[in-house]
């Protein structure tokens, strides 16, 4: 029968357009799956994992204050008596506070006081949305935290990691200036931080979500613990990773109040280091505070040796320690013995 018999009218349908083929089945169910897939991020609220043991024993042993009607977690400890030194510690992207507990205990036969701090938008601390994040605005908390705690007056050591280190330059930037509310810094120990755009090497999802304004709220749904775990895996060293229960603690601190929803504006501090590279780098290059570097060389966010050379050769009244070769871009947690040897030889040479 042909297929043009005016008999039979389904025949010409389907020898005309033919029947549908296993290929376009696919296609068709792989544009509906890329339709769905952002709807199903914008909408979809996972509930954030409980409080481990570890962060709410954490979490109970500090306190807030208000900064800008936003609540502000912080955590101190008095210790070495007879000693006046203060120490304050300034974390990383995106972690927290907790960031330090492996060294707090020797910090604290140290120093008379050793005080810590979850940055706006981390840990237990607010996270405000929308809100324009900076690094500005950071130093400011800082500075607020010292004047509630009483220490306005007080000269302080600051110990600093990855953000933190660009939050400590633009309070040292302050201090040197003589900005009003300013910090007395009286030291200032840096770690495998970004603090050189040109040898700063962001991971991939950090890229697409400083700069992918339209994908960076389905991302920061999308973000679960695999994919956080994954990448933060891959910035420590694989003799030093961290326990499950650790990544999860991690991950529970972004979490919480809904941090994975302001990743993408916190980390707009990139892009910040790049426009205020001569604020901070200058800083750093000019200051007469001492200064410190404690860096692990197997850092793929800051490798070495470019990061390193280029800090020797810039910042040339600092002194360096370089940690074991198999120790990261977290040597606080890969290695809190190495890191504190270093640190303790800095902070007892004057």
């Amino acid at each position: 029968m042909s297929c043009r018999d005016p008999s039979v009218v389904f025949q010409i349908a389907e020898c005309e357009t033919g029947p549908p083929t296993k290929g376009k089945m696919r296609e068709w169910w792989l544009l509906v799956g890329l339709l769905c897939i952002p709807l199903l991020a914008v909408y979809l609220h996972i509930p954030p994992p409980q409080l481990s043991p570890a962060l709410l024993t954490w979490r109970s042993a500090g306190a807030f204050f208000t900064f800008r009607s936003n609540n502000i977690f912080y955590r101190e400890t008095y210790g070495a008596v007879g000693s006046s030194d203060v120490v304050i510690l300034l974390h990383g992207f995106p972690t927290s506070s907790l960031d330090w507990y492996k060294i707090w205990e020797p910090l604290n036969r140290r120093f008379n006081r050793v005080i810590a701090l979850d940055f706006l938008g981390f840990g237990f601390s607010d996270k405000p949305r929308p809100h324009r994040y900076s690094i500005f605005e950071q130093a400011s908390v800082v500075e607020a935290l010292v004047s509630h705690l009483g220490l306005t007056e007080q000269r302080v050591n600051l110990l600093s990691h990855d953000y933190g280190d660009t939050v400590a330059l633009e309070l040292l930037y302050r201090s040197d200036h003589n900005r009003t509310g300013h910090l007395t810094i009286n030291s200032l120990c840096l770690s495998n931080g970004g603090i050189f755009p040109e040898t700063h090497h962001p991971r991939f999802l950090q890229k697409l979500l400083k700069d992918s304004s339209f994908l960076s709220p389905v991302l920061t749904r999308l973000t679960n613990y695999m994919v956080f775990s994954k990448g933060l895996g891959d910035v420590f060293g694989p003799y030093t990773q961290p326990t499950d229960a650790e990544f999860l603690d991690m991950w529970t601190g972004v979490r919480f109040n809904d941090g994975n929803l302001v990743m993408d504006s916190i980390l707009q501090f990139i892009n910040q280091r790049d426009e205020h590279r001569d604020r901070w780098v200058g800083a750093l290059t000019s200051t007469f505070i001492p200064v410190h570097m404690i860096y692990g060389p197997l850092d793929p966010v800051n490798p070495h040796p470019q990061f390193i050379f280029l800090y020797q050769k810039l910042v040339q009244r600092s002194t360096v320690s370089v940690l074991d070769e198999h120790i990261s871009h977290y040597p606080q947690l890969e290695d809190p013995t190495g890191f504190l040897n270093a640190y303790f030889s800095f902070i007892n040479a004057f």
